[in-house]
């Protein structure tokens, strides 16, 4: 007998092809029959009958409406509305912040801004993250809300408003300037603002953006950094939920989080802020060469320095040891590696720089408290 296929509604209040993708393949995985018009055709299915719902929930009040009366099985990859208990997964964006914040502090920053244009959930997650990994490295950070500034109003002249609120802002700040945008669009506003106000990017502002979406970002003059906040996986991991709650499961709690895939590192922010020329080149070097078998005897060489002067400039200039630096961006290729990928042990320690698979996991576990299987069980369950 022929076993009933079930039927899910993708009903989005926005698109993006990556996360399509992700819900696509757990869908060919377990044999579900999509429906995914409303997307494109922004028209609401009353009287749909089927198994279960994929919602993102922004704006649009009737597809909200919809999605509750509705009455099925539901996962929302929104956080607009938590009055409404629907299971959820979401993008993990203190895990972003905090790879910004790193991102940064790793080129030797020490002055840091957030920028955001609007009062999104989304918006100031990033922003509370980013503000909270930098408090926690001994670093402030200011929030340029543009939203809550006087000259914010919605007319025909607001475009230009930000613009001259955005040079006001950005001209006068301390430099060098990092600078984290909530997503690509807002962080394409700081890069412009830059180029009208004559401030060099990234030498004077350095600028990473969130999402990873603009169009043709590297035929830009200077083409954006950006956090990959892996949208395919989310929609993969939302199916996924979704298929449980179908069968009859209960639904988490909480939340569940996607951690972002890494950070896609552009010219906009491909500085280094050390004015220590020893250090600054040491650094590109472990950058360029992590993932060979290199150690501080070659970073030593390339500073033209005394292994101990070294030492001391690290110190003063990273707040790390070489060697410390070293492992850490090992480590967090390690980490990006065992969330995308299933090599084995001892093919992704070579990848990590490790000469063998007992040194790898003896670091990792170290560096993390659990073994690569362990985080990477731990990182599909997220």
């Amino acid at each position: 007998m022929r076993r009933k296929q079930k039927r899910v509604l993708v009903a989005l209040g926005w698109y993006d092809y990556r996360l399509h993708r992700g819900i696509e393949k757990f869908a060919q995985e377990h044999d579900w029959h999509l429906s995914a018009n409303l997307t494109r055709e922004k028209v609401i299915p009353w009287g749909w009958e089927g198994d279960g719902i994929l919602a993102w929930l922004g704006a649009g009040d009737d597809l909200a409406e919809f999605v509750v009366q509705a009455g099925k099985p539901t996962v929302d990859f929104s956080f607009r509305r938590p009055q409404l208990k629907f299971a959820r997964v979401l993008e993990d964006h203190a895990h972003a912040a905090q790879l910004v914040a790193e991102h940064f502090l790793s080129r030797g920053f020490k002055r840091f801004l957030f920028y955001s244009d609007a009062d999104n959930w989304s918006y100031e997650e990033r922003g509370a993250g980013f503000v909270g990994a930098l408090r926690r490295a001994g670093r402030g950070c200011a929030w340029l809300r543009w939203h809550r500034s006087p000259e914010s109003r919605n007319d025909r002249e607001q475009w230009r408003r930000k613009r001259k609120w955005l040079v006001s802002q950005l001209r006068p700040a301390p430099k060098p300037l990092a600078v984290f945008a909530a997503n690509d669009e807002q962080a394409l506003d700081v890069l412009e603002t830059c180029e009208s106000a004559g401030l060099n990017v990234p030498e004077q502002v350095a600028i990473v953006g969130a999402e990873n979406y603009l169009l043709a970002p590297d035929a830009m003059h200077t083409p954006i950094s950006s956090v990959d906040t892996n949208l395919e996986r989310l929609g993969h991991t939302g199916a996924a939920l979704l298929e449980d709650l179908m069968s009859g499961k209960t639904a988490p709690a909480k939340p569940v989080r996607v951690p972002a895939a890494g950070i896609i590192t552009r010219k906009s922010s491909d500085l280094l802020a050390v004015k220590h020329k020893g250090v600054a080149n040491s650094l590109r070097f472990i950058w360029e060469h992590a993932h060979q078998p290199i150690s501080v005897k070659d970073m030593v060489s390339v500073a033209a320095m005394s292994r101990r002067g070294l030492h001391k400039a690290f110190l003063e200039h990273v707040g790390r040891t070489p060697g410390e630096e070293l492992q850490r961006v090992r480590i967090e290729r390690a980490k990006r590696l065992l969330a995308e990928s299933d090599h084995k042990l001892e093919v992704l320690a070579g990848l990590c720089g490790y000469q063998s698979a007992n040194s790898f996991c003896v670091a990792f576990k170290r560096a993390t408290g659990l073994s690569p299987k362990q985080f990477q069980e731990t990182s599909l369950k997220r």
